[in-house]
């Protein structure tokens, strides 16, 4: 079996990324050797130099390129051309490009489900021309409405170019009533990275009139909530990038992150 790689979501860390040095270094110090930054535009000139000097590197990043504009702090922000973007992930050492939300309302009929579909088609054909991949990560949503007798994202899923790699993040899946092995299993080698947390899966936030908060999420490192993660982890590919991340977790995050770490290890040398 190929282990797979371990890599660490920098939305876990930020708050602490105001010190930026001092934020890669400690996580450098825990084991880390891969992130994923949260939005490959923010401070991309600064982190370029800093991943080099704590021997980082960002092999998947963030950035929402499958819509024109985001709503940011109350205001609509407009988007670059996709271009430009993926000249920043290049920058960054970037492989594959993730879009990581494409709003809700988005994901209700077929027709909206197959625009969304084309969009990443042609989004994957200009990467590929820049030596690129780009991808798309759930979140709950995605599951809420059925086209016929599948799942939206399984639906949009059907529509892609095999170019188009899929970040399966486990926990909202789960939070929408997904049966999490069965789900990857039929995915199969479309996935190239799962985005694990681990937690108390009670509610889906998004679901509900009063939204998803950060804050509000019981998560835990995993091994430690209610996820059945060593079934998870079986059920995924072999070769595939294994993205810690805390929307919120109670305690230093740091030792959470730790934890965590420990427990990949684990789990990866009790299947190798």
């Amino acid at each position: 079996m190929t282990s797979p790689r371990s890599s660490l979501q920098l939305y876990s860390v930020r708050e602490q990324l105001t010190d930026l040095d001092g934020t890669l270094a400690r996580i450098a110090a825990l084991g880390v050797r891969n992130v994923e930054p949260f939005s490959i535009f923010d401070r991309t000139m600064e982190m370029i130099p800093a991943l080099q000097r704590h021997g980082l590197t960002a092999p998947s990043g963030h950035a929402p390129f499958l819509s024109d504009e985001i709503e940011y702090q109350g205001n609509l922000v407009a988007l670059p051309p996709l271009g430009v973007t993926l000249q920043a992930a290049r920058a960054l050492g970037v492989e594959v490009l993730v879009d990581p939300l494409v709003p809700a309302s988005r994901w209700q009929t077929a027709d909206e489900i197959a625009r969304t579909a084309d969009r990443l088609n042609a989004a994957a054909a200009q990467a590929a021309n820049a030596g690129l991949r780009v991808g798309y990560h759930n979140h709950s949503f995605e599951f809420h409405h059925r086209v016929g007798d599948t799942t939206a994202y399984e639906h949009f899923v059907s529509l892609l170019d095999p170019r188009v790699a899929l970040e399966v993040d486990v926990y909202w899946a789960a939070t929408a009533a997904q049966d999490v092995p069965a789900l990857l299993r039929r995915l199969g080698d479309r996935v190239f990275a799962l985005h694990l947390k681990d937690g108390t899966v009670d509610r889906d936030p998004f679901a509900t009139p009063e939204g998803y908060v950060a804050e509000e999420l019981d998560l835990h490192p995993l091994g430690e909530g209610s996820l059945d993660l060593s079934a998870i982890l079986e059920a995924a590919p072999a070769e595939r990038l294994d993205v810690i991340e805390f929307d919120h977790v109670r305690g230093d995050v740091f030792a959470a992150i730790e934890s965590s770490l420990a427990y990949l290890e684990e789990s990866v040398s009790a299947t190798s």
